[in-house]
């Protein structure tokens, strides 16, 4: 499972730039390909945008270059579109109403059809990414005021979708009625902001406010910002699950909810469902720690560090043939042998994608001296592809869309293997019936048409659905 997308945005501030940089920082683990950032001082935008991380892609000169009281930031990690400079957000443009830029988290699953009326209307595109389809939208409607030329803009698309619009003069948020990813504001003091996780709004001692709602446009434009309704609420909210299991950190608030809460309970469950005999717990690093950590207050069983993670492992130039080494997983893991060694081993993960890197780990958990390794995953097996902003493998590449429990279990060689049961993973969250667990089951809340890869545009085809991915519900 790989990660989506952050999103930031800020008024009132005279370090608007610097503020929605640590926004930026603090949300780093949503999106590691990309980041940027663009300002406005009431009459003209600045922008600054690269590939790479936060930390690279800024400089003190670049921001202090990036003027102005109001700000708007992006972290990508590409879900539609490919991974090219041409598709590094803030996206912006000029249009009649002047210049408009935007941050989008999510997929929207109508930008095909959408592109496709519009090109053959003559609208060239600069990018491959479905949030440029907003902006075209945007410029253009024959609406009256700014306001209402986005309302009409957000009603034609359909899909996933957490924005942040930057103009001269107003920053504007909305979230999708079904609320698939998060979206918050937050305060300090006239200083309002939006951020996908309020771990943005910690690092620059904002205080939460509250979620923005499924089918809500705020404006803020000075003084309190203005709720505009463009969509009723869906009759069923499809909040993504995977952000209690994966996405958001653990000192977070989505969705109303304490992360760490959510995952120390998903942990507990998990013991109670699958209890091992084992003497020790361990997590696989850092995503599934609180989960092991309730795990081993479930269980009984002492939590140990077994997995040291290397923070600091970037690409590599190594590219290792199947015969050699796992170059890849040693270089972001080491087992601590004193910890392992002659022990019997819970490890603790959230979820199994394609196989291949659990393998591995197993591998080397038992080469330092493990006499059993036991695993648990703190999900139910991932058997369908996302199309709401998450980049999964196409259905065929996802192990458990093909194998039975027992069948992995012996690939990836193990002593035993349990997965949560849908029923106990929705049972730690509250309105369980307004969550997604399409990636578990294939009940898409959103119909799509056609084949929806992150490539779509780059190949410039539509093609016809994946004959795997049938739709059923759970």
């Amino acid at each position: 499972m790989k990660e989506e997308c952050a999103v930031f945005g800020i008024h009132g501030s005279d370090q608007a730039a610097l503020m929605t940089y640590l926004g930026l920082y603090s949300l780093q683990h949503r999106g590691q390909e990309s980041s940027g950032i663009i300002s406005s001082d009431g009459g003209r935008l600045y922008e600054h945008k690269a590939m790479g991380l936060v930390s690279k892609v800024f400089s003190k000169e670049k921001l202090d270059s990036l003027a102005g009281h109001m700000a708007i930031g992006h972290n990508r990690y590409s879900t539609t579109g490919m991974s090219h400079a041409v598709n590094i957000q803030p996206f912006l443009v000029d249009c009649k109403i002047g210049k408009i830029a935007v941050a989008h988290n999510g997929n929207l699953v109508n930008a095909v059809e959408l592109r496709s009326e519009m090109e053959e209307k003559g609208s060239i595109f600069r990018s491959t990414m479905d949030s440029e389809v907003l902006l075209h939208l945007i410029a253009r409607s024959r609406a009256g005021t700014v306001e209402e030329m986005v309302v009409e803009a957000l009603r034609q698309v359909r899909g996933a979708f957490s924005l942040v619009f930057l103009l001269k003069d107003r920053i504007i948020a909305a979230r999708d009625p079904h609320s698939f990813r998060p979206l918050s504001l937050g305060r300090d003091g006239d200083t309002w902001i939006v951020a996908s996780e309020s771990c943005a709004f910690d690092i620059i001692s904002a205080e939460y406010v509250r979620e923005i709602e499924p089918g809500e446009m705020l404006v803020i434009d000075g003084g309190e910002p203005r709720s505009i309704r463009f969509a009723e609420p869906a009759e069923r909210l499809s909040r993504c699950i995977f952000e209690f299991i994966y996405f958001s950190r653990p000192d977070s608030r989505v969705f109303g909810e304490n992360v760490d809460k959510i995952r120390r309970k998903l942990g507990r469950r998990l013991a109670e469902e699958a209890p091992a005999p084992a003497d020790i717990v361990i997590s696989v690093p850092d995503s599934s720690n609180t989960i092991a950590l309730g795990f081993s207050e479930g269980s009984g069983l002492r939590y140990e560090f077994g997995l040291i993670r290397n923070h600091y492992v970037g690409r590599t130039f190594i590219q290792p043939r199947q015969d050699e080494r796992d170059w890849d997983v040693r270089i972001k893991f080491n087992p601590v042998r004193g910890v392992l060694e002659g022990r019997s081993i819970v490890v603790v993960d959230d979820s199994i994608v394609r196989g291949s890197t659990m393998r591995k780990l197993v591998s080397m958990i038992r080469t330092a001296g493990a006499a059993q390794v036991h695993l648990r995953i703190g999900s139910p097996a991932i058997t369908h592809s996302c199309y709401y902003g998450i980049d999964t493998p196409t259905r065929g590449e996802l192990i458990a869309s093909s194998h039975s429990v027992d069948e992995i279990r012996e690939y990836l060689g193990v002593d035993s293997l349990h997965y949560l049961s849908r029923e106990g993973l929705l049972s730690c969250v509250d309105d369980p019936e307004n969550y997604c667990t399409a990636c578990f089951c294939g009940d898409y809340p959103v119909k799509r048409k056609g084949q929806y890869s992150k490539d779509v545009f780059d190949e410039k085809t539509d093609g016809e659905r994946d004959p795997g991915a049938k739709e059923k519900k759970c």
